[in-house]
């Protein structure tokens, strides 16, 4: 990568960065373009060629992605979630909602891909899912830290992305993750540590911003999930409260990590494929 070319990715990371800290806020093309420190015009272009997609739609997807979350995994009134998602009206939110989630907020709030497992959660049905468990061999890792709401790494994914991408290590095969350190039913949002992270070579060179993770080997129970990253929470519950109970494994001390299959960049909401891995031992 030449320098011009790093320069660039170097004030994508600070836009992505911006964009995620403000999202419930109002952003212009022109903040963007002040925090890039570049004319509105040319930023505008360079950022779809480089990101893949507009900054508009790009703010759209966060956007509805955190609205997603409050519909699926609390009470607050569709109106205010509207608000937050810094929509002009109820209805405009909804048109928006239906068009990249497939159902109008209400409709996803009752019957969304979080429907099946709460209800496998509240019969304690563990066979509504398929898991498998394998052994994984220790694996490096290239990782950028994050704190807080976990459905909020993705701020940490972009910064590992364009890391990857300075560095020149991004390829078709790359691999995005996320490890997970803390039960988020136990302790307190803002306190949740996880990190997105990459596997990579022994001898690779971390790129700058980045830091070393190392994967422990053992055993894994992998749960096949397809559908928003909102709708994870219920099958977390169920992984860890219905199906570990009745596996014939206990959990182990190593921290849990989800394997992300295909972009939010390209992909519908109910179409993203993630692995859920969660961290086993057989009973002694």
């Amino acid at each position: 990568m030449n320098r011009t070319e790093a320069i660039y990715r170097a004030r994508l990371e600070r836009v992505t960065a911006f964009l995620h800290a403000n999202l419930e806020t109002s952003i212009g093309i022109e903040d963007l373009s002040d925090v890039a420190c570049l004319s509105s015009y040319h930023w505008h272009r360079i950022d779809t060629a480089m990101s893949g997609e507009t900054v508009a739609t790009t703010l759209r997807r966060l956007r509805l992605q955190r609205a997603a979350d409050r519909l699926a995994n609390s009470d607050l009134e569709i109106a205010k979630v509207a608000e937050l998602a810094q929509y002009g009206s109820q209805d405009a939110f909804s048109r928006a909602f239906r068009e990249a989630y497939g159902k109008a907020p209400a409709a996803y709030r009752q019957a969304g891909s979080h429907a099946a497992f709460k209800a496998a959660n509240a019969h304690a049905d563990a066979t509504g899912f398929t898991v498998s468990v394998a052994h994984h061999k220790a694996v490096r890792c290239v990782c950028v830290p994050h704190s807080g709401a976990y459905l909020r790494i993705d701020a940490a994914m972009g910064a590992l992305f364009g890391a990857l991408a300075q560095a020149e290590m991004l390829t078709p095969q790359t691999q995005m993750q996320a490890v997970f350190f803390d039960d988020p039913d136990l302790v307190a949002t803002d306190q949740l540590r996880s990190a997105a992270c990459s596997p990579c070579a022994d001898d690779a060179l971390l790129p700058d911003g980045t830091t070393e993770l190392r994967r422990p080997a053992g055993m894994y129970a992998k749960l096949e999930y397809t559908g928003p990253y909102a709708d994870m929470k219920d099958a977390y519950r169920w992984l860890y409260g219905v199906w570990l109970p009745s596996s014939g494994y206990e959990i182990s001390e190593r921290p849990g990590f989800e394997a992300y299959l295909n972009s939010p960049v390209d992909t519908k909401p109910q179409d993203l494929r993630s692995d859920i891995f969660l961290p086993v031992e057989a009973v002694s």
